[in-house]
């Protein structure tokens, strides 16, 4: 019987899967919905085992053949060792091997040569690799890092908002347009800043982007402090890596954020050889058709 590898990518909002034969061809590609194994693991296991099973169905193979398979998962929150441990005693296949989601976009990106990525996404994480070290730099979440991300984009738009009303700041098109969705109540915009996700405050992203195109004042004001951190995160990879190998931006900011970085950067950019989902399944055929299995 063939031995089938899974690469697994799961994310927040959804988990992909695509099962390969021994030598890493890609035969069928499934897709899930959200796999976040901190808020939800029980849910997240549900759509690593459809996403899985998809795959397989979309190869023409049985999905009788899921749990002999041997798969890696990229999943964030995977330094975190109980949500880890839990998850991989559940999961339906023969070996596992559950690895940071930067590590499979690290590896879709740049391939098994040196090189580094930085996520401009909701979040913020920069990965490096350089010989045999791999390096993380930011990732910490929103409450204390995650600089420059759409998340800490739209919380700045909502401040500015609060500055304008409260006459610290002169009133732009961008922080009139955003304060009038709150009724020009900057209590309301205090309410939904107190329970907002990162998620939530990442939708303001974009209309900065947008708003700092047509030279809003504040946008370009909040995208050049932002700019400003992720060249920050940049130099500390650039110091990293000797100014070796290739340099990628992925995320959903990833096509927006370019012209507002140093040029010492916008110069080194390059397009990633392929995607996160592609980096899972070259890992799976390199670690688990060895030894490297977690399970």
């Amino acid at each position: 019987m063939p031995n089938y590898i899974l690469g697994i990518d799961g994310g927040g909002t959804s988990c992909r899967a695509a099962v390969a034969d021994a030598d890493g061809r890609i035969l069928g590609r499934g897709k899930s919905g959200a796999s976040n194994i901190l808020s939800d693991p029980d849910n997240a296991l549900r759509h690593i085992d459809e996403a899985a099973r998809l795959a397989f169905r979309d190869a023409g193979l049985s999905e009788h053949l899921v749990s002999t398979s041997s798969a890696l998962l990229g999943l964030a929150g995977n330094n975190v060792g109980d949500a880890v441990n839990y998850v991989l005693a559940r999961l339906p296949f023969q070996r596992s091997k559950i690895v940071n989601d930067g590590l499979i976009a690290l590896e879709g990106a740049v391939g098994s040569e040196d090189g580094a990525i930085a996520i401009l996404g909701t979040g913020t994480i920069c990965l490096a690799r350089r010989g045999a070290e791999l390096t993380s730099i930011g990732g910490w979440g929103f409450q204390v890092s995650d600089l420059g991300s759409g998340a800490r984009l739209g919380h700045a738009a909502l401040q500015e908002c609060l500055l304008a009303h409260d006459g610290v700041r002169s009133v732009t098109p961008l922080s009139a347009e955003l304060l009038a969705e709150f009724g020009n109540d900057p209590e309301q915009v205090v309410g939904f800043a107190r329970k907002a996700s990162p998620g939530e405050f990442g939708r303001y992203a974009p209309r900065v982007f947008f708003a700092a195109e047509r030279g809003d004042e504040t946008a370009l004001r909040i995208l050049h402090a932002a700019a400003g951190e992720v060249d920050a995160a940049l130099d500390a990879v650039a110091a990293v890596m000797q100014g070796e190998g290739r340099l990628c931006l992925l995320g959903g900011l990833a096509g927006l954020y370019p012209v507002y970085l140093a040029e010492r950067h916008r110069n080194r950019l390059s397009e990633p050889l392929a995607d996160a989902l592609t980096g899972a399944v070259s890992l799976a055929v390199s670690e688990l058709t060895s030894e490297g299995t977690d399970r």
